[in-house]
């Protein structure tokens, strides 16, 4: 009996584990931010049960799984529903032949100032970017790097910790392109919930950051819910805010 439960284990990972080379059907986004980006909506029905056959997750031992939820473990005990699978899912229906490869890299609580090369995000005792490129470069090896999601905010949306985003933000593009060797690949940010002040504020800045020449769009949070904590969204919306990411990707050139 332990044999064969060995035997299809080795079989899960065998599609995406045995090739020599990358796959060109294997479509991989890398999932940046902080906590909205990892989830934190209920694990209730129907979302604690979806899967896609052809949507797969790159968990923390670096390989990839079913995907299913939660797909983060940036802080396992807060860890639910988040935007990504939904994504994954919407993105699969687009081509029949393709597989989806998903890497959760998110932090919950970072600052876009940990964002950065050695940069430290002191809750988690994590270098988010660091870790992110590590991941990167280690998925890239299977299949091909189609985008980067990103949400993140909700830590720097106060009016004196807002100064200069936009120019980091600008930079975190420009080096995760540069790893990726990928000019214009494309990068999809996600408005913060409108559900708080700071957070439309926050969103003006975002406002000015669509610019599909430069591959590059911005995903409405109008009319999504956040659970009671008014920072986190819940599960539906969470849902909802992945089909709108894989929309706004879709629609980029």
């Amino acid at each position: 009996m332990k044999y064969c439960f060995i035997l299809l284990l080795n079989l899960t990972f065998l599609p995406l584990w045995s090739q020599s080379s990358p796959d060109s059907n294997f479509h991989i986004y890398i999932l940046m931010g902080q906590s909205n980006m990892a989830g934190r909506g209920e694990m209730v029905e129907p979302y604690s049960s979806q899967q896609d056959e052809r949507v797969w997750m790159f968990h923390a031992q670096n390989q990839f799984v079913q995907a299913k939820h939660p797909m983060h473990f940036d802080k396992p005990s807060l860890v639910g529903v988040g935007p990504g699978l939904s994504f994954g899912m919407e993105m699969a229906k687009q081509s029949p032949s393709v597989k989806i490869g998903l890497v959760p890299c998110a932090v919950g609580g970072s600052s876009i100032n940990s964002w950065v090369i050695n940069g430290y995000d002191e809750a988690t005792k994590t270098h988010p970017l660091d870790d992110a490129i590590q991941r990167i470069l280690a998925a890239q090896k299977l299949g091909v790097i189609k985008g980067i999601l990103w949400h993140q905010g909700e830590s720097d949306s106060e009016a004196n910790k807002r100064v200069g985003y936009i120019d980091k933000l600008n930079a975190l593009i420009a080096q995760i392109r540069s790893i990726t060797k990928q000019t214009n690949l494309p990068f999809v940010v996600g408005e913060l919930g409108h559900f708080n002040q700071n957070y439309l504020d926050f969103n003006q800045l975002l406002s000015s950051f669509r610019a599909p020449s430069l591959h590059i769009a911005v995903v409405s949070a109008k009319d999504l819910t956040a659970k009671s904590d008014h920072i986190h969204f819940d599960s539906r919306s969470a849902t909802e805010l992945g089909k709108r990411y894989a929309l706004a990707l879709q629609q980029l050139p």
